[in-house]
């Protein structure tokens, strides 16, 4: 006789938000890419930034993987050298910076750099 072979049906990979609720207290326009950790995948993605002007706060409600963790990267408009979380390109790293993919909202306040 021959085995059945069980075949587990595929996993997809359960849809889920997180919202960044980010604060621009830095004094200068500033660029935001965020970044999935776990599979290559960013927010807008294509090479392009949300903007967020100095002294104005916004929100960005991002369709993500649950369980996912995501990280933020911000910097000067025009000047890359200056950054927050990940900075551009997810050059840097930062513990604090990162959040999982679970429903909630991520707050952050960027200030001057020091």
């Amino acid at each position: 006789g021959f085995a059945l072979a069980m075949v587990a049906p595929a996993t997809t990979a359960q849809a889920q938000q997180l919202t960044f609720a980010m604060t621009n207290d830095s004094g200068q326009d500033i660029q935001i890419e965020f970044y999935s950790e776990d599979r290559n995948h960013a927010w807008p993605g294509g090479n392009q930034a949300y903007n967020l002007a100095r002294a104005r706060d916004n929100n960005w409600t991002l369709n993500c993987r649950r369980g996912e963790k995501v990280c933020y990267g911000a910097w000067v408009k025009g000047n890359s050298t200056t950054y927050w979380g990940v900075g551009p390109n997810r050059k840097h790293s930062c513990q604090t910076c990162c959040f999982t993919c679970d429903g909630g909202t991520a707050r952050r306040t960027l200030t001057p750099p020091r």
